[in-house]
């Protein structure tokens, strides 16, 4: 069983959760995820099967879209709504929306992050998470982050009696961003304490929330014999590069990782990204520029080796 399943992660587990119970409804041991999701969040996890571990890398790195909500007043040990409250200040009166809009507008682009205490960002060795349960004091390390859009979807809620604030949001970024950090820095822009009070993926990996199965649908479709419904093929994995189709002669070359021309894998120019090579419509290789001998292109993953005969 080789593909690519756009799951549906539902709250209360973590992504291995899911991998864990997947490796026993689908009777294999070859599955992982594209993209880890926390307990209290639910939405898109793109899990690849059998050879589709092998693009798994390209699914993390690829763009997501999440919608959530950001509340004003209170900051939070996890930087959400499932930690201790570390700081807390009562507003005396709402934000405007202008004021809202604009320290989320500061927030796009190219920007700097600092990880939550509560991550797996590894320093020294130790997970931050490790740090943070036994109160260890660490310099958390910076990292850049790419936020496409980070808007607000709802008119902000102004909650007089607990001296809060809330709104909708949804924010489209690159790999490694952390959206419950985003709130908090909303927040220091707007000079008060906040944490992401709800948060949901609903695209990652190019799969969108309409495309997202359930670990109960698996293991239905699965009763039924019927799973190619919700599996595509390994080649969705790698659907954004750009492609070429080789024949029979570059094949015996293809699939024992040789390095060659430009020119002789039927390039017209030296690649800038990675190339999808195709052989008999099915993809075998990924290749790219060779990073010291100009014009020379080398295999940064061979995906099959061997084709099943139909």
């Amino acid at each position: 069983m080789d593909g690519i399943l756009p799951l549906w992660k539902e709250r209360g587990m973590t992504s291995h959760d899911c991998v864990f119970k997947l490796r026993r409804i689908l009777q294999t041991k070859k599955v992982g995820h594209g993209g880890t999701l926390d307990p209290d969040v639910d939405g898109i996890l793109p899990i690849c099967i059998g050879k589709g571990t092998k693009v798994i890398e390209f699914l993390t790195d690829s763009g997501k879209i999440y919608e959530g909500e950001i509340t004003l007043g209170f900051s939070t040990t996890t930087e959400d709504v499932s930690g201790e409250i570390v700081e807390q200040v009562r507003l005396s009166e709402p934000f405007t929306n202008e004021q809202i809009d604009d320290a989320m507008t500061q927030l796009t682009g190219e920007i700097t992050q600092i990880p939550p205490m509560y991550s797996a960002v590894k320093v020294n060795g130790r997970k931050l998470y490790e740090y943070a349960r036994e109160n260890e004091p660490v310099e958390r390390p910076q990292r850049k982050a790419q936020i496409d859009t980070f808007e607000r979807t709802s008119d902000p809620v102004w909650n007089e009696e607990t001296g809060t604030q809330s709104w909708r949001f949804r924010v489209a970024c690159g790999k490694g961003t952390y959206v419950r950090t985003l709130a908090v820095d909303t927040g220091v822009l707007l000079g008060v304490p906040a944490h992401m009070s709800d948060l949901t993926r609903t695209a990652s990996g190019g799969f969108t929330k309409e495309q997202g199965v359930t670990l109960e649908q698996v293991a239905e479709l699965m009763a039924e014999s019927q799973i190619s419904k919700a599996l595509l093929p390994v080649e969705y994995g790698v659907q954004e590069f750009p492609r070429i189709d080789i024949n029979d002669d570059l094949w015996l070359m293809v699939k024992n990782g040789s390095r060659m021309t430009y020119q002789e894998l039927g390039l017209k120019e030296i690649p800038n990204t990675l190339i999808a090579v195709f052989y008999k419509g099915t993809v075998v290789s990924l290749y790219e520029a060779h990073p010291t001998n100009e014009g020379i292109v080398k295999p940064r993953k061979v995906l099959r080796t061997e084709l099943r005969e139909e």
